[in-house]
């Protein structure tokens, strides 16, 4: 059982100088630094996502030995968006996620995420500001560009957005890839996730940050399906060394739209056999009451740091991973 850190004295102090430049970066630009609760009472709804679940009985309108749920928070999008609700303008944050996820090498459950929002922005102008972070953080080269749909044609020669589940069953039947889960409940997303993260993730970003942008509509998340094609949404995740760094949208503003895809995540869970999540239904107050047209990025601050220092574990650029927290 070790005692000691896992990151050295030197990673600290330029984690220090790290933040200090990120902070000056967007001082420079007029986007605030803001700070919102760790704990909430809701939380997301994401099949693929899974907070930690705190108990908390001090509530004034329930009895002291009733308990409710608090969830440590995925990141702080719903809150950081009813600020922005609020009448706050553009604005970032510095703060912990917490996911509860396996410990590995580009993962810890306990994670340092770095979030912003522009009012008046849209994805590609977004893009736009992460790529002159980097630039400035990294000394990295010009950011590479790609569709999702450009991608897959390019790496895989299948489009994904008119292929079946059956065309990707075959591709992963001819490189020896399906594994028996992939056909318990098949879908066309569960497919294209699984492809994109095990065959097209390595191969992209390998010199320069790769932006993936235009994901199938199907894959929204939180983001505006595109007016232009409503094949895909307007969304853009970049990635560069072998990471996922960051994963922004075009905000969706409809509060009756996010409210139907946060109850289709629920049925989702049910049919996989998952717990439904409580619907925070103070954020979508928040949309009804009017969120500006803006644009959003989360951005992985440990990760970030693996990349800067060429470090191959995040233990390394951690003061104490879970595994001896």
């Amino acid at each position: 059982m070790s005692w000691k850190s896992t990151q050295t004295w030197e990673s600290a102090q330029f984690k220090a100088k790290l933040l200090f430049k990120v902070r000056s970066f967007f001082e420079k630009r007029n986007v605030v630094e803001v700070e919102t609760p760790l704990l909430s009472q809701g939380t997301v709804t994401d099949v693929y996502l899974d907070g930690f679940i705190s108990k908390y009985n001090f509530f004034a309108d329930t009895s002291s030995d009733k308990d409710s749920d608090l969830y440590l928070q995925t990141s702080p999008e719903f809150l950081m968006k009813r600020l922005l609700s609020s009448g706050y303008g553009s604005i970032y944050q510095i703060c912990k996620a917490f996911r509860h996820e396996q410990f590995g090498k580009h993962h810890n459950p306990e994670f340092t995420m770095l979030e912003w929002y522009r009012v008046g922005y849209d994805h590609f102008q977004l893009m736009d500001e992460v790529e002159a972070l980097l630039v400035e953080v990294l000394a990295c080269a010009k950011i590479e560009r790609i569709t999702y749909q450009e991608l897959y044609i390019k790496k895989l020669a299948i489009d994904p957005l008119v292929c079946d589940i059956a065309d990707l069953i075959n591709l992963l039947k001819r490189r020896d890839m399906l594994s028996d889960w992939l056909l318990e409940k098949p879908s066309t997303d569960i497919l294209l996730q699984f492809i994109f993260s095990e065959i097209i993730e390595p191969t992209i970003g390998k010199d320069a940050p790769c932006f993936v942008y235009d994901f199938p509509s199907s894959q929204a998340s939180l983001a505006k399906i595109s007016v232009a094609d409503p094949r895909v949404s307007e969304r853009f995740e970049c990635y560069f060394k072998g990471l996922e760094l960051a994963n922004g949208f075009n905000e969706l503003t409809n509060a009756e739209q996010q409210l139907q895809r946060f109850e289709s995540d629920n049925t989702l869970r049910k049919e996989q056999g998952k717990g439904q999540k409580v619907i925070d239904h103070r954020f979508i107050k928040a949309l009804n009451y009017g969120l500006p047209e803006c644009a959003g990025v989360a951005l992985g601050i440990d990760r970030l740091m693996m990349i800067a220092l060429k470090e191959d574990h995040i233990k390394k650029v951690i003061s104490f991973p879970i595994s001896n927290a």
